[in-house]
C-alpha cells in the first residue's frame, strides 16, 4: 500500500497556506505547484505512479484550493506565490528540493528556479513555458485594468450540483476530459447558499498591475541553473514558434515532451507523465553524483 498523505498548513507571511505530504523522511523531496485557480489535487493520478520511497509536497497557493484567502482590501501578486513556495520548503527544512509545476505553477517554479538555484536540482513543466504579458508597450493598459478591475466587487457564482461546476470547468478548457472536471469540481469546491461554489478567491481574477515583458522574462529564465524538461500536450496551449523558441532556448530545454491530450495533459497521461517526471529525476540524481 502507498503512503498516505498528511495535511497540515504553512505560515506564508501571515497567510494561511494548505500543504499536503507524503513519505516526509523519504528522498527525493519534490514539490508540485498547480495551475491558476486549480490546487494540489490536480496532480493526484499521477502521484499514484511514482515511487513510493520520494518525499511528495503539495501546495495549494494562497487564495486558491484549500489555503486562506488574502486579507479584505489586499491584492494578490505574481511574487505573492514565490513566498507561499519559500515558506513551505523553510517549514519543512528542505533544502534541496525538484519542482513540478502545471500552468500557473511552472511560471512560479521557473521564477523560483531562478532566484533560488542552490535549492532547486531540477525543474519540470506541464504545460508552461511561461506568462503572456506582452510588450513593454502594454504597461499603461495593464496598470489602467488594475485600477479597473479593483472596484469590481467579488462575486462566487454558485451551481446547484457538483456535475454543473464541473460543466463549468470544461467551458474555460475544453479539453478537459469529464472525469478530471469532476475531480477538479469535487476537490476544489465548497457548500455555499443551497449549492457548490468554488473555494478560490475571485480576486484571482483581477488583472495584476504589474507582467514581465518578452525580455524580463528571458532574463529571469536564463537565470535557471539546473536542468529543465517540458512536458507539452498535443492540444494544450500554443505560444508563437518565435517565442516558444526563445523561451526554450533561455531554459534551454533540448527536447519537449509531446503527450496526446490538452492543458491538464497530467490528468489525461498521469501514468506517462509520472514516467517522464520520475526519469528525468533520476537522470538529474545520477548526474549530480557523477
Amino acid at each position: 500500500m502507498a503512503p498516505s498523505f498528511e495535511s497540515f498548513t504553512v505560515l506564508s507571511q501571515a497567510v494561511a497556506v494548505q500543504v499536503r505530504q507524503r513519505n516526509p523522511k523519504g528522498t527525493p523531496a519534490v514539490l508540485f505547484l498547480h495551475g491558476w485557480l486549480d490546487h494540489s489535487h490536480s496532480f493526484d493520478w499521477m502521484l499514484e505512479h511514482l515511487p513510493d520511497a520520494w518525499q511528495l509536497v503539495l501546495l495549494d497557493f494562497r487564495g486558491m484550493g484549500r489555503s486562506e484567502h488574502a486579507p479584505l482590501g489586499a491584492q494578490y501578486s505574481f511574487p505573492d506565490y514565490l513566498l507561499d513556495v519559500e515558506a513551505v520548503l523553510d517549514d519543512l527544512r528542505l533544502n534541496e528540493v525538484h519542482l513540478v509545476g502545471h500552468s500557473l505553477g511552472g511560471i512560479v517554479s521557473t521564477a523560483y528556479a531562478a532566484v533560488r538555484p542552490a535549492r532547486i536540482k531540477s525543474l519540470t513543466l506541464i504545460e508552461s513555458l511561461g506568462p503572456s504579458g506582452g510588450g513593454p508597450e502594454k504597461a499603461r493598459e495593464r496598470l489602467q485594468g488594475f485600477l479597473d478591475d479593483s472596484h469590481r466587487p467579488p462575486h462566487r457564482k454558485r451551481y446547484g450540483t457538483m456535475e454543473e461546476a464541473a460543466a463549468r470547468l470544461r467551458e474555460s478548457n475544453p479539453t478537459l476530459t469529464e472525469a478530471a472536471s469532476l475531480h477538479l469540481a469535487k476537490h476544489g469546491t465548497e457548500s455555499y447558499e443551497g449549492g457548490y461554489a468554488f473555494r478560490f478567491d475571485p480576486r484571482h481574477r483581477r488583472r495584476f498591475g504589474h507582467a514581465y515583458d518578452e525580455a524580463q522574462w528571458l532574463a529571469i529564465s536564463s537565470a535557471v541553473t539546473c536542468p529543465v524538461q517540458l512536458i507539452h500536450g498535443s492540444q494544450g496551449y500554443v505560444l508563437s514558434d518565435t517565442q516558444a523558441s526563445a523561451r526554450k532556448a533561455a531554459l534551454r530545454i533540448a527536447r519537449p515532451l509531446t503527450l496526446s491530450g490538452g492543458h491538464h495533459v497530467h490528468m489525461e497521461q498521469p501514468e506517462a507523465v509520472a514516467r517522464a517526471i520520475e526519469y528525468f529525476i533520476r537522470g538529474a540524481l545520477e548526474r549530480a553524483a557523477g
